[in-house]
């Protein structure tokens, strides 16, 4: 098992470490269903095997990254028969960005910051609105070497993916380099996008 991350509190009075739940509905994903990032969990063996998924139900995948830059677009890119499954994504680093091309709400980066749930799953749901696909994955959070201004530590990634309508968030807590940050952030995307198409 990797140790150098690990799921976290998505509020501060909470008891469980474990903060993964639907946006829209507010329905709580059931611990069992996040994911452990294993040795095997290669971002090659990942991208093949929600490729396969995603071909086999016929599903259309868009991205919308942020800290990541670009990381996960080029993941799925290099799986084969990308064409079958992906079509488009979207990196909008700045504020300015995840307004214009995503339709995040200003509202919601001035009360939560870019790096929010709030704003991870307003980054999904903007993602499918533009690509016309069927399931996205959005990624904003710090890669570091430094946090956020209000205090938020480097390593803090929020997710979302959206499925068949609805958001689903998490937000992890990397430890490492920036490079480390980043590849850990991609390869748990796409695991728990998997584990969710189940």
């Amino acid at each position: 098992m990797f140790e150098n991350y690990y799921i976290g509190r998505a509020y501060r009075k909470s008891k469980s470490p474990l903060h993964i739940k639907a946006w829209t509905k507010n329905v709580n994903i059931n611990r069992d269903k996040i994911v452990q990032l294993v040795d095997t969990d290669t971002i090659e063996n990942l991208t093949s095997a929600l490729s396969q998924r995603l071909i086999a139900d016929q599903l259309r995948l868009t991205t919308a990254e942020s800290c990541t830059g670009g990381k996960l677009a080029s993941a799925l890119c290099a799986a084969e028969d990308t064409p079958k499954f992906y079509g488009a994504g979207f990196v909008t680093f700045t504020d300015q960005a995840k307004m214009k091309i995503l339709s995040v709400s200003q509202q919601s980066l001035e009360r939560y910051s870019a790096v929010s749930e709030k704003v991870a799953a307003e980054m999904a749901t903007g993602a499918i609105e533009r690509a016309d696909a069927d399931v996205s994955i959005a990624i904003t959070g710090y890669g570091g070497p430094e946090g956020g201004e209000d205090g938020t530590p480097a390593g803090t990634v929020w997710f979302a993916w959206h499925i068949k309508g609805q958001n689903y968030t998490a937000v992890m807590h990397f430890a490492g380099d920036c490079e480390t940050v980043l590849a850990l952030a991609v390869r748990f995307a796409l695991a728990q996008l998997l584990q969710l198409l189940l």
